[in-house]
């Protein structure tokens, strides 16, 4: 039983995030028509609801296309296993109910965020295009810039709190909010996990302006499809960590459920509103705005520990 029920818990986790997943896209659509004053999706069904999964449907049927000089294997794999990655994460989550006890859950997230890096450059290196190659670099670099700036907003928690666990948080918060505590670092992770999911407007990585969609290009009916499925699984995730490390809410509470799906609101709304920043600006702001001043939140913190400790020692 102790093998069993962590394994239908998983599975059922996965089904959850991938229906979230679908209707995500969907709640994207409609937002953005809304934003632009048109209807969005509205013909498929009762007001468009059905619309995702006649989209997957569509997508998942359709030939799949082989660029003739590409590196079959990894260009086949690194979307499945980008897939894979961002629904990994997800094995973070279950902390309350104990299927997985994870007492070091925040570097678990950062390996495998750190992981996703590689999918994106095997994804572009791997077509032999020209177009996806640069779409895959400019994607690797923006997501190791903004990977050091969240490192160092989770160390400064992880001193606060005393320790590695998700949990943590949760009880840490019961009675103030992280929020109030450091506003400033809730917008330098909120700016840094738009640039880790590689949204706008840091969507460098698929700047179809410039870059014909960026590292997909080549991927077409399921790849694309599972490429993007990643992209969103991550979003949801980050929008869940924003509310376990910012707005401290119980998993078992609606109130819960309501500021994730305000955080994921607040992505596409962001899309819908921003346009993109010029690619040496997006440098700029993580090396020399957030990184100095993520850095010195954690002396900040690392100082008010030390006091606390004192005072009651």
């Amino acid at each position: 039983m102790d093998l069993i029920f962590p394994l239908i818990g998983s599975l059922l986790l996965v089904i959850c995030v991938m229906v979230g997943v679908a209707f995500l896209t969907l709640l994207e659509r409609k937002v953005l028509g809304y934003i632009q004053i048109r209807k969005g999706p509205n013909k498929v069904g009762l007001m468009g609801i059905p619309q995702p999964f006649s989209d997957a449907i569509k997508l998942f049927t359709k030939e799949q296309t082989y660029p003739t000089f590409s590196n079959y294997i990894s260009y086949y794999f690194s979307p499945i296993f980008s897939l894979f990655l961002s629904l990994l994460i997800w094995m973070c989550i279950p902390y309350f109910i104990k299927f997985y006890s994870f007492n070091l859950g925040i570097l678990f997230f950062l390996s495998c965020t750190s992981l996703g890096v590689y999918t994106v450059m095997i994804a572009g290196w791997s077509s032999n295009s020209n177009y996806a190659l640069l779409g895959g670099l400019r994607a690797v670099a923006q997501t190791i810039s903004y990977e050091v700036s969240l490192a160092l907003i989770l160390m400064s928690f992880i001193y606060l709190v005393g320790g590695f666990n998700f949990n943590d948080f949760s009880k840490f918060q019961d009675y103030s909010w992280m929020m109030i505590l450091s506003f400033p670092l809730m917008l330098v992770w909120f700016a840094s996990s738009l640039a880790e999911t590689n949204r706008t407007p840091f969507d460098f990585a698929e700047g179809e302006s410039e870059l014909v969609s960026g590292f997909n290009v080549e991927y077409s009916s399921g790849g694309f499809a599972l490429i993007f499925l990643a992209e969103y699984a991550s979003i949801l995730f980050m929008s869940m960590l924003f509310v376990v490390i910012f707005l401290g809410a119980d998993i078992f509470s609606l109130m819960f459920f309501l500021k994730l799906s305000f955080i994921s609101f607040a992505f596409i709304w962001v899309r819908g509103t921003l346009p993109r920043f010029r690619y040496d600006k997006l440098m700029y702001l993580a090396w020399k705005s957030f990184l100095p001043m993520s850095l010195n939140y954690l002396f900040l913190f690392i100082g008010l520990k030390i006091y606390i400790l004192y005072l009651i020692l």
